[in-house]
């Protein structure tokens, strides 16, 4: 059992400056009842807390870390950036080449704005989606959480429904009126919603691979009815692919699902590591922003030169070794091992994945959306969580979130996952 004493004593420290002694409310866990761990180094599957301890990763900062921590080419390609200065504050060729790459794997992005976060690129792929359409209104879905945006924190994921919060706390109850979340996965929802706005619709926004409601999949039937009522309409289908993509594949949900957006949205992988977003699509639709249009988004550290050095790297990384295939193998490798233990001891464990991101549930049928994953187990949850943690396996503190595998997890790592799971579960839930 790892003793994490440093990081009490800094999560108290921290607690006196800054609003719950973090600066994201999961990493608090609040919700299964524990103490944070802060961490000082990385190194491939694993990370390094204050105390010394050692854990095999299965979040990656949640989902970047697809080749590992600390990727000795991304360590260089960021530091021979970093002697050529950190932001200008004006345009570089390397914001260009890393739009490149990621329209070389996205097809459906003809034209891609960088921004610094997954919450600016929906924020900023809403504005323009309501703009370009000269419409109000925008349909999402329960669970799905697309950032801390005003128009879309209603009926969120993540640490929203971690904590039990509203669905839009200090959210002005008019643009709340503006956006309407229906059921995910739900087909006969969606077209009630759908046909009393669709005159004012501008836009339907889904992740089409949910990672904060757990890992959910959408059903091709769903997205293949949003993508025929949205066109139908006039209005804008939004893919919001902070999480998915370049993670379940190199062109993302949407090279899985072949369905293709009006819009997506990008982070995470793209910026190896750094804070980085982006939001691309249709030509005619992203040259309705200034300087070429009327719709306004602009940002400092857009396009920083850090974090495209990093991106692109990776990218480059990920399209030289395309482990898509080896990762689901990895993923599978590890669910199938957790499931056939659980069955050993009773205990409904459902699994599903996609790629390198996986989820599990305490429940005997598979979650479909996110009143599903609310009814499954939770205090079994909260003890699984807390001993794979003290003894050196870091999941996610919230049955909200994915899990992640990379490149760097080998059959070491997860045999000894298993392991530790075999012995947990001897002991008893």
């Amino acid at each position: 059992m790892n003793k994490i004493n440093k990081s009490i004593e800094l999560f108290k420290e921290a607690k006196l400056h800054m609003p719950g002694g973090v600066n994201s409310p999961v990493r608090a866990f609040k919700n299964i009842d524990g103490d944070p761990i802060f961490f000082k180094k990385a190194k491939g599957a694993y990370v390094f807390d204050a105390d010394n301890n050692k854990y095999i990763d299965y979040i990656g900062s949640w989902g970047p870390m697809i080749m590992g921590h600390s990727h000795p080419e991304i360590i260089k390609a960021i530091s021979k950036q970093l002697e050529l200065g950190t932001s200008y504050g004006a345009p570089t060729s390397i914001e260009s080449s890393t739009a490149i790459l990621i329209k070389e794997c996205m097809p459906s992005i003809k034209k891609i704005r960088m921004v610094n976060s997954g919450t600016e690129a929906t924020m900023s792929a809403v504005r323009l989606a309501r703009g370009f359409t000269k419409r109000n209104k925008i349909i999402k879905f329960d669970g799905c959480y697309h950032g801390h945006v005003d128009s879309l924190l209603i009926k969120a994921g993540s640490g929203v429904t971690t904590f039990g919060l509203p669905d839009s706390p200090g959210i002005p109850k008019e643009l709340a009126k503006q956006t309407l979340s229906c059921e995910f996965n739900n087909k006969e929802d969606f077209l009630k919603v759908f046909n009393k706005i669709k005159n004012d619709l501008a836009a339907v926004i889904v992740e089409p691979i949910a990672g904060n409601m757990g890992f959910i999949p959408a059903d091709k039937s769903f997205l293949q009815l949003l993508r025929k009522k949205t066109s139908e309409n006039k209005s804008l289908l939004i893919f919001d692919e902070v999480m998915s993509g370049f993670r379940v594949s190199l062109g993302g949900a949407q090279e899985i699902y072949k369905i293709k957006p009006d819009l997506t949205t990008l982070g995470k992988v793209i910026g190896g590591g750094l804070p980085v977003g982006a939001f691309g699509g249709r030509k005619e639709i992203m040259d309705f922003l200034a300087p070429n249009g009327p719709v306004y988004q602009a940002g400092t550290l857009s396009g920083n030169p850090l974090a495209m050095a990093a991106g692109s790297k990776l990218i480059k990384l990920l399209i030289k070794n395309n482990p898509y295939k080896a990762l689901e193998a990895k993923a599978s490798y590890l669910l199938d091992g957790m499931q056939q233990l659980f069955l050993e001891h009773n205990i409904p464990l459902s699994i599903n994945q996609r790629g390198g991101m996986f989820g599990f549930f305490f429940s005997e049928n598979l979650p479909k959306n996110l009143n599903d994953v609310i009814k499954t187990n939770d205090k079994q949850f909260k003890k699984f969580l807390n001993k794979c943690i003290a003894n050196g396996i870091y999941f996610a503190p919230s049955k909200f979130e994915a899990g992640f595998i990379s490149t760097k997890h080998t059959k070491v790592e997860i045999n000894h996952t298993i392991s530790i799971i075999k012995q947990i579960l001897k002991k008893g839930l």
